[in-house]
């Protein structure tokens, strides 16, 4: 066996946390595994995995290790990968979880294309907002849109989206339009989300953050929704441009406290720790990068 194939079997070993699991993944004896384990240790002059009685723990030698034999293996899978798919059809299943609101008005085009180009790929895209375990749940990708990611995910930036603070014309008639942070507690709050008590982060003109916290008069997890009551007149609403640009293109919603803005949400491709990459995910990666950042389908701004 190479030195790939003895980094791979560490690997297995290590993400299983046992000999006989990882064996079974391999297809290989329990016995073998162990005798390559062993040697492995010898080569390298260092105990890799403390295995005394009543102990099976990865030393520190063994995790510095597995996290550059990890990198190594999959590069390695994605070259065979490569080289092996060119003279092939590009076939078999890709699932994405995409947000429901930005998904459908941004990249209902892109996806369709992308389906398109390579028909004998199947393709599962989830359009909810939830944020999908990527590893449990066995998603290829989800896009999502935040100010922080989870950890337990790698992910790269794809662009960046921008929100705005907006009330209808009928409603600031009604109920005044608000000059200062601390006005927003005497108005009815529309938020993204679900929970009982909830907080808005702005930058003020001092470029410094600032912060109000609230309790929500309406919670939704559906921009779209969001976006209907405050055309409705229902509150005050903060929403991403994807979502508000038409509102305010048509005077149906207004833009307020022009001396606050809102940090900027990064978009982010996002996959599981482990996930070796195949040639459909890299194809999906270029293509919803080129979705996200080019100016004819962001309306909101480049990464």
């Amino acid at each position: 066996m190479g030195q790939i194939e003895d980094l791979r079997l560490f690997a297995k070993v290590v993400e299983n946390r046992s000999i006989s699991k990882a064996a079974d993944k391999l297809h290989i004896a329990k016995s073998a595994v162990s005798r390559r384990l062993h040697l492995l240790e010898e080569r390298y002059g260092t105990r890799l995995v403390d295995r005394s009685p009543g102990v099976w723990e990865i030393t520190a030698t063994g995790r510095e290790l597995y996290q550059r034999a990890a990198r190594v293996v999959s590069e390695v899978d994605e070259i065979e990968g490569d080289f092996t798919e060119t003279a092939q059809i590009i076939a078999g299943p890709l699932v994405v979880s995409v947000p429901h609101d930005y998904g459908i008005t941004q990249l209902n085009p892109a996806l369709i294309g992308f389906k398109a180009r390579f028909p004998e790929i199947q393709l599962m895209i989830d359009f909810d907002d939830r944020t999908v375990d990527l590893a449990r749940e066995n998603y290829d990708f989800a896009i999502r849109i935040t100010s922080h990611l989870t950890d337990g995910v790698v992910a790269s930036e794809i662009g960046t989206t921008r929100h705005k603070l907006c009330a209808s014309p009928t409603y600031l008639s009604a109920k005044g339009t608000p000059e200062s942070l601390p006005d927003l507690h005497n108005h009815s709050l529309l938020n993204f989300g679900t929970t009982r008590r909830a907080s808005w982060d702005f930058v003020n003109q001092n470029g410094k953050r600032v912060t109000i916290g609230f309790q929500p008069s309406l919670n939704s997890n559906s921009g779209e929704f969001l976006l209907k009551a405050a055309v409705g007149g229902l509150g005050l609403v903060r929403l991403p441009d994807f979502i508000l640009a038409p509102s305010i293109a048509s005077g149906d919603l207004v833009s307020i406290l022009p001396n606050l803005t809102v940090p900027d949400w990064s978009i982010y491709l996002a996959h599981a720790e482990h996930r070796r990459f195949n040639r459909r995910m890299r194809l999906f990666s270029e293509e919803m990068k080129n979705a996200c950042s080019s100016g004819e389908n962001s309306p909101f701004g480049n990464s």
